[in-house]
Order: C-alpha cells, then sequence, then structure tokens
C-alpha cells in the first residue's frame, strides 16, 4: 500500500519552503492545498492532509538546513551515471594513444612542407591545421615562443571586436613556450601538440589565473589548480594562452564582459556556451580550443562560427577542475578547423582520471584518419528529420549525395521520440548552484529573463524528487531504445541535422559522442553545420568520416574575412 502523507512530503516540500509564506509560520492545510494544485498531487483528500501536517514541518526544517548547508561546486552526488549499457560497448583497451608525431606519408609531408613555407614567408601561421603548425615546430621551422607570440598578439587585437577571451595567461604561456622549445632542442618531443598554443573555456581551472564561469558573482574567483584537462595538455606540449569566454555558468553567448561575437558577422551572437572557443578558432586567434557541452554548448556555437566541434563520450573526458552544471551530462571535448586535429586533442585529453567521480576507463587509440572508405563501410541517416522542411535543408541533402559518391552506404533510421525530461539539467543545475540562489547573488548575472537561469534555478525547486528519479528510468529506457536502434542497424555513424532535429537532446541525455563539421552557408552569410553522431567511445570512426567528408568538400576551408 502506497503512503499518500510520505509522497506528499516528498513531492511538496520543496515548493513550501518557496512559496513565499514566513519560515516561522506553522503549515496550514491551505499550504498543503496550493502546494498540490502547483504540483499537479489529486491523490489528497481532508483526512491525508491533516496527516501529513506533522510530518512536512519536519521536512521544512530539514530542507531549509540541507539548502543552508555549504557544498563546493565540484562535489559529485552519489548518484553517478554511466551510459554503458553492456561490457562491449566499452573499448577493448583502457589505453590512449595518439601519433608519436605528425604523419610521414611522403605526399602528405610534401604538401605539409609547402604550406609550412609559405606560412613562415608571410609570417602568417593562422590558417593552418594543428597536424601542419606541428610538422613546423617538429621540424624547426618555427618555435613555441614564436607561434605563442604571434597567437597572443592576434588575440590581443581581435578581442577588442570578438569579446571572446576573459583572461590572458600570457606569462605562463611564454614560459612554458620557452621550456618546450629547450626540450625539443635537447631531443626530446612531446608529440604533436608539442609547442602548439591553445585555449580553454574558463570554466576549468587554471591554476594563478581567475576562473570566472563567465558570470559576475564569480568574477574574481581564484581555483587553486589546474583542471585535469589542462594537466593533460601541459603534458602533451599545448601551451595555454587565453581563458577563453563563456556565456554566464554555461548559457548562452553573454558573460559579464559584453556578448561573444561571430567573426563571420560581428553584429551576432557567436552562440554557446562555448562562445569564445568557437570564435577564436573560427577567427583563426587560436589552432585549437576546449568547449564543453551538457546541451548543445559545442554543437550551437560551432555550427553558427563554422568551426568542427567533437564532443567526447559522457565520462570520457575528466571533469575534475572543471564547473559541474549538471553532473549526469557534462562532457568535455574539442573545438578545432578540422577533424582529424579534433581526433588529436580528444586524445592528448581523453586519460582515464579517478579524480573524477564519474570518469569512464576507456581507452581511445587515435590513428591519422585517411580519405580512403573501406567498401560496405554503413552510415545512418535520420530519415524523417533529414526528409523534412526545415532550415539548412539543402544544405543538408548535400551532404547525403557526397557521402554516397564516396562510397559509404546509407542506412535510413529512427530515433525514438524523447520522453518529457529536459528538467533533469535544470534540476542538477539549480543543485549545483544552489547557494548562489539562496543568496540572491543570482541578481548579478547578466541576463535576467525567463530562459534564463536565475529563472530556471528558482523553478527548478519545484521538481518533487520523485518526479527526478522518474525522469532518471525514463531516460535509461531512452538509452537502451537508441542502442536498440544502432545495434539493428549495424551502423557505427550516423548523420543529423545540427539543430533541426531531437538528436541532439537524446545524445546528450544518452551519452553518444559526436563531431559537428561545416557544411554550407546560409543566406545571411553565416555557416552552417552538419553533425555526425557514433556509438559510445566511437570517436575515431566519427573523426574518420569527418575528415572524409571534408576533404571532399571545400566549408572548412572557408575563413571569415578581415582576420
Amino acid at each position: 500500500m502506497i503512503n499518500h502523507s510520505k509522497i506528499l512530503m516528498a513531492f511538496a516540500a520543496l515548493l513550501i519552503f518557496a512559496s513565499g509564506m514566513a519560515i516561522n509560520e506553522a503549515l496550514t492545510k491551505s499550504d498543503i492545498e496550493t502546494a498540490a494544485e502547483v504540483l499537479g498531487i489529486d491523490f489528497l483528500d481532508d483526512e491525508e492532509i491533516e496527516l501529513a501536517l506533522p510530518g512536512l514541518e519536519r521536512q521544512r526544517e530539514t530542507l531549509l538546513t540541507l539548502g543552508q548547508t555549504p557544498i563546493n561546486n565540484g562535489l559529485s552526488p552519489t548518484l553517478i551515471f554511466n551510459p554503458v549499457l553492456r561490457r562491449d560497448q566499452l573499448p577493448a583497451s583502457k589505453t590512449v594513444s595518439a601519433p608519436a608525431a605528425p604523419p610521414t606519408d611522403p605526399t602528405v609531408t610534401k604538401l605539409n612542407s609547402q604550406i609550412v613555407n609559405t606560412a613562415k614567408a608571410s609570417g602568417e601561421w593562422q590558417w593552418l591545421t594543428v597536424e601542419q603548425l606541428a610538422y613546423a615546430v617538429k621540424e624547426r621551422m618555427v618555435t613555441s615562443r614564436e607561434l605563442t607570440e604571434f597567437y597572443i598578439a592576434r588575440l590581443k587585437k581581435h578581442n577588442l571586436t570578438l569579446h571572446c577571451v576573459i583572461t590572458m595567461t600570457e606569462e605562463r604561456a611564454l614560459a612554458q613556450a620557452d621550456i618546450l622549445d629547450a626540450e625539443l632542442a635537447a631531443g626530446k618531443y612531446r608529440g604533436p601538440l608539442h609547442g602548439i598554443p591553445y585555449g580553454a573555456k574558463d570554466l576549468l581551472a587554471a591554476k594563478g589565473y581567475p576562473t570566472t564561469w563567465g558570470a559576475e558573482p564569480y568574477r574574481e574567483q581564484t581555483i587553486d589548480m589546474d583542471a585535469s584537462v589542462i594537466e593533460q595538455l601541459d603534458e602533451a606540449g599545448a601551451v595555454l594562452i587565453a581563458k577563453l569566454s563563456m556565456g554566464a555558468l554555461a548559457w548562452g553567448d553573454v558573460w559579464y564582459g559584453e556578448m561573444t561575437r561571430n567573426p563571420w558577422d560581428t553584429e551576432k551572437g557567436s552562440s554557446g556556451s562555448s562562445a569564445g572557443s568557437a570564435s577564436a578558432v573560427s577567427a583563426g586567434l587560436v589552432p585549437f580550443a576546449i568547449g564543453t557541452e551538457t546541451l548543445g554548448s559545442i554543437v550551437s556555437p560551432s555550427t553558427v562560427c563554422g568551426t568542427t566541434g567533437l564532443r567526447r563520450t559522457c565520462g570520457g573526458v575528466s571533469r575534475n577542475g572543471a564547473m559541474a552544471l549538471s553532473w549526469s551530462m557534462d562532457k568535455i571535448g574539442a573545438i578545432t578547423r578540422y577533424a582529424a586535429d579534433a581526433g588529436l586533442v580528444l586524445a592528448a585529453i581523453a586519460n582515464y582520471d579517478p579524480r573524477d567521480a564519474h570518469a569512464i576507463e576507456a581507452g581511445f587509440q587515435y590513428e591519422w584518419p585517411t580519405t580512403r572508405v573501406k567498401p560496405g563501410t554503413r552510415i545512418g541517416y535520420y530519415k524523417s528529420r533529414m526528409e523534412r522542411d526545415y532550415p539548412f535543408h539543402a544544405q543538408d541533402s548535400v551532404v547525403l549525395e557526397t557521402l554516397r559518391e564516396l562510397g559509404y552506404e546509407l542506412v535510413p533510421i529512427e530515433l525514438p521520440e524523447e520522453p518529457e525530461i529536459r528538467f533533469i539539467l535544470s534540476v542538477e543545475a539549480a543543485a549545483a548552484f544552489e547557494a548562489l540562489t539562496r543568496s540572491n547573488k543570482d541578481d548579478e548575472l547578466t541576463r535576467q529573463v525567463a530562459n534564463a537561469w536565475p529563472n530556471a534555478f528558482r523553478t527548478a525547486h519545484f521538481v518533487p524528487a520523485v518526479a527526478y528519479v522518474q525522469a532518471s528510468r525514463l531516460r535509461r529506457q531512452l538509452m537502451e531504445d537508441v542502442d536498440k536502434v544502432l545495434t539493428e542497424a549495424n551502423v557505427d555513424v550516423y548523420v543529423n541535422p545540427s539543430w533541426h532535429s531531437n538528436s541532439l537532446f537524446i545524445t546528450n541525455m544518452t551519452g553518444h559522442p559526436s563531431i559537428t563539421v561545416p557544411n554550407g552557408m546560409n543566406e545571411e552569410g553565416t555557416p552552417t553545420s552538419i553533425t555526425f553522431t557514433g556509438e559510445l567511445f566511437g570517436e575515431q570512426a566519427l573523426v574518420d568520416v569527418a575528415a572524409a567528408y571534408q576533404a571532399a568538400t571545400q566549408w572548412d576551408d572557408l575563413h571569415p574575412s578581415g582576420y
């Protein structure tokens, strides 16, 4: 038998203490009736309400105490999300590896040499790939110090327009570049990222520098550590030159300093929340950047800025030292201009780290992609969504034609309809920033509209605990349904509209990886994109397909003017 009074306590207590009544006033039958009406509870009679009142009083006291208990943003809950349904979804190897050096294929080497020599003669390095820059550094055609100074100067110049930088890390960068140059002179080469500058979204801690999360209440915040991703990139030889802008607390492209601009049209924002990462890469201000995604924060800015965004399988990159928004949905990835570069960066940051309670020990053994397509390779396409009339349908249709011409076998698939579980994100985010809401410091955030964090945090308090658990159960069912679709279709990768599809929401809930690449221009002169989604830990297949597509098209080679 169900005890209705206990259910009510779980469902209604969060509403009660937020209802505006004085805390020291005793709860009344009318209070319960109001709470029940708001929460859609229709199973209580007068006798049951009277029976529940004493327990609800005690529950309110407990919740008030809980709400006032300081909890560090980085402390994970004991409820751990794991995207893995079966052991065979994990990679066979738990190790992570990357190429020891740039490609040695004679044709590739000759091409890289020609491109690098041209850049060296002109002094303009901004449009070279990470692969080409790696060749230049390894062959002593440019030093890390020279590259670092070059990109720092570009960031300082163009940030005046793009507002993509929150903090320069110049002193750290130059010191590291000198160390890396000395190592190379002594015969020590760390790999293709040796000496390559980059930027990181400002939710990643960097010792000695502010970590602002793009939000006014945290503008002066310093975290005395390097995030795991920063540590791993240090080890790979990459050089952090800037903390890049992000929408406040990872929503949108508006932060306390300004709105981050799209290099293709500076009247428009760069989208978010990895706003500065995509903007800076698009304008050639950094060779690559680190972004994060909870629900579109790599896909969306990569789309409007014309960059390549690789989102790792949930749990595949350590979030230690990163701002927590949703413990079950946050993911870290690479933003580059080319798919091959994104895979290379991922190989540097995919190492298992037990300091992240959600980390999964899964390897990623990266190989430089080839444009050669194995006959019979199958790619799914989200048929019903790609055949609808939607913006960018024309560009997406050409993608399918290109894939067929490359030799891929296209297989129609249909994803399940998504359940109504979006509030999982807002509930976890509200918990992550409970102290901000209760202190009313959320009023300091720049965006104060219905569709922004302050309001979302407040309304999330009205979600019953039981509903959150039920949503988690439906999420598990969604994971099983998606797995069934991909297994029965026998595809490693499927293609779908970047925005105009429920795939973005579904796969952020299931934890699947994706790569987003430019696939055209819209009528307004800004880029469009297509997204490839892979099996869990199937990032190599994603990079291979995306690189083959980019080799057959010109969209990744276009750059905004003026940079």
